[in-house]
């Protein structure tokens, strides 16, 4: 028998690094047509071309649609081994449905632990490369929060600046200001904010003046240049990133939404279901893995075409059931975790009853 599931999962991972493959290359294909005038328009380096932009995508566009990839790749081998009366013939010889299933749950697992590790730690540190080549060739991924920006940096420290240039991570107009419940304690006021490119929250400010208040008591120092770190303060907290959270592993995730909580910052939900998406999706493999074992095991009228039109409306089904559970977290209609959840939860029922029709 162990032949027998060596085969199985030959067939499986093969097959699904194949059409990994074929699909990569037309994603390729589409992407240089659609992009080659920005690559000359902005004199994009060919070498960087292929190794920050191409290499490091096809990880990135692996992971998005492995459940999809997966799925095609079982129905499209198991067919075939029904339509040759592969799969007759192994249950006749007195093997269960549920043995006969062993290799493609190991091949499920091994994936799922794939996708686990593609989406939450290889892609984002891939995608720090992948987009700053995107910002400087393809499109601006950057651009200010506007004028006026106000922040909450700790529970009881608030920062203001009129106006920051993204390009010069320099800032005009900078304020600081921490409380004691309801009262002043301190204010720092500068003309002029520079944060250091190497080190994160350090930074240097001109024309500076602090105000210490105790009481009734108060005291004002003046700088005409200060060296200093904030450590609750980035240059980052001053402008937008085009969807950050692509470059953030999910422990990065997960204590960017802490910070966010504290300080109670808008467009929370966005990251909140992207980190559960993050464990949904590889389950997502295993179940899609089970339905479309148990469905495409199956000898009927219509051959392998029929399989794979039913495969491609179940794949294309559960994409479009994560979009909508992802809109409806990421606009209040729903918990983040239960929008992330919820096409896992309908298609577990789903697996549940192909599993109880498939031929045993």
């Amino acid at each position: 028998m162990r032949r027998l599931d060596r085969y199985i999962l030959f067939k499986f991972i093969g097959t699904f690094f194949f059409a990994v493959g074929l699909l990569m290359m037309i994603i390729i294909v589409f992407d240089l047509s659609e992009n080659i005038d920005s690559f000359l328009k902005h004199n994009a380096p060919w070498q960087r071309v292929v190794t920050d932009h191409y290499l490091t995508s096809i990880p990135y566009f692996t992971n998005q649609f492995i459940h999809l990839f997966v799925f095609i790749s079982v129905i499209f081998f198991t067919s075939k081994m029904a339509i040759h009366s592969e799969v007759v013939a192994v249950l006749s010889s007195g093997v269960s449905f549920w043995r006969f299933l062993l290799p493609y749950i190991e091949g499920a697992l091994l994936l799922t632990l794939m996708s686990l590790y593609l989406g939450n730690f290889l892609v984002p540190n891939l995608n720090e490369v992948r987009r700053k080549f995107k910002d400087e060739y393809i499109e601006h991924l950057t651009k200010s929060a506007g004028r006026n920006i106000h922040l909450q940096t700790d529970k009881d420290e608030f920062a203001y600046v009129e106006l920051y240039n993204v390009g010069r991570n320099l800032g005009y107009w900078f304020s600081l200001e921490r409380y004691n419940g309801t009262e002043l304690t301190y204010k720092l006021t500068a003309d002029v904010i520079v944060h250091d490119t190497v080190e994160e929250h350090k930074c240097f400010l001109t024309y500076v003046t602090e105000r210490y208040i105790d009481n009734d008591r108060e005291y004002i120092v003046n700088h005409s240049r200060i060296d200093t770190a904030f450590m609750n303060l980035s240059s980052t907290d001053f402008y937008n990133m085009k969807e950050d959270f692509e470059e953030m592993n999910f422990f990065e995730l997960r204590d960017h939404i802490r910070v966010m909580r504290q300080r109670g910052t808008e467009g929370i939900r966005l990251y909140e279901v992207e980190m559960h998406q993050r464990m949904a999706q590889p389950v997502a493999v295993l179940i899609l893995t089970l339905i479309g074992a148990a469905f495409s095991s199956k000898k009927i009228k219509g051959g392998m075409g029929m399989h794979l039109g039913f495969g491609i409306a179940i794949a294309f089904t559960y994409v479009l059931l994560t979009q909508i559970g992802k809109a409806f977290g990421v606009n209040g209609v729903m918990a983040p975790v239960l929008a992330a959840w919820i096409p896992n939860v309908i298609f577990f029922f789903i697996a549940v009853y192909s599993l109880a029709k498939a031929p045993k």
